[in-house]
């Protein structure tokens, strides 16, 4: 399976993607006004304190801005050209076949209609990265999400240090604004990502993806109306769930590019067999 888009093909995504450009502009814009305005005005860069935050600031905005890349120029995962599905298993050959692509899919495979083919693992189409998140790509992404949420609160701390800590001249109407919008800003990101953080980590722990959450939904509902319980056919525990998209290595657990673990995408171990 062809892992990598290629630098060309990244690089027309990129400035094709009005929503791509506007993620890395917040990523620069970030990281210029904490180090270079609210670091330097609380403890200032020529100190031992504030050269020591912007270096521990720099590497989480460089580990997110890596990943972030991955993420963007890696393949989801393509459907193998020479798969078929298994001729002894009927069930479900219907509702794996695409009549957009005009091929059998694999299970968890969903067309996307913005990439406008089929995805493997698919969990969803990520504007801000102009890709699909799948397969291939999902632990890159859950990285720059983690780091993303660090540096956002990183940010944040520094933020509320330099705004209790230090003094600052709120009737200048400027001074004012920016400080109420970098508030906003972060905390907003905060919020956000942090939430988006925590709903990727409950779905890495029961191996779903969003799109099965949704499904898994109403899955439940009938199971609990019929008397059952339910439990997610590909959920294989906690531990192995995290293992199969971060790899078995905890050290290369935050390296993105650390997915040499991974197959073709074609087959999973089915709990209900």
């Amino acid at each position: 399976m062809a892992r990598r888009r290629g630098a060309a093909a990244a690089l027309t995504a990129a400035l094709s993607s009005p929503a791509l450009v506007a993620a890395v502009s917040v990523m620069a814009l970030g990281y210029y006004s904490t180090v270079f305005v609210f670091l330097d005005h609380w403890l200032g860069l020529g100190t031992t304190a504030g050269a020591a935050h912007a270096a521990a600031f720099s590497l989480v905005v460089a580990a997110c801005f890596f990943s972030f890349l991955c993420a963007a120029a890696e393949d989801p995962g393509s459907v193998p050209a020479a798969f078929s599905p298994d001729a002894e298993d009927p069930q479900g050959l219907k509702s794996r076949y695409c009549d957009k692509c005009c091929m059998y899919k694999p299970a968890r495979t969903h067309h996307c209609k913005v990439c406008k083919r089929c995805v493997l693992k698919m969990d969803h189409h990520c504007v801000w990265i102009n890709n699909c998140v799948g397969y291939a790509n999902y632990k890159p992404f859950i990285i720059c999400v983690l780091n993303a949420t660090i540096g956002s609160l990183y940010a944040s701390v520094i933020f509320v240090y330099d705004l209790l800590q230090t003094g600052h001249n709120f009737d200048i109407l400027y001074v004012k604004i920016i400080h109420i919008l970098a508030g906003v800003v972060l905390f907003s990101l905060c919020l956000t990502i942090g939430s988006l953080l925590c709903w990727h980590i409950y779905l890495m722990c029961h191996n779903m993806t969003t799109i099965e959450y949704r499904e898994a939904v109403r899955a439940k509902w009938l199971a609990k109306k019929s008397g059952q319980n339910y439990r997610h056919r590909f959920d294989q525990g906690t531990r192995k769930n995290i293992q199969m998209i971060m790899g078995t290595n905890v050290f290369c657990w935050l390296c993105p590019t650390a997915t040499g673990y991974l197959k073709d995408g074609t087959e999973f171990q089915n709990t209900n067999n």
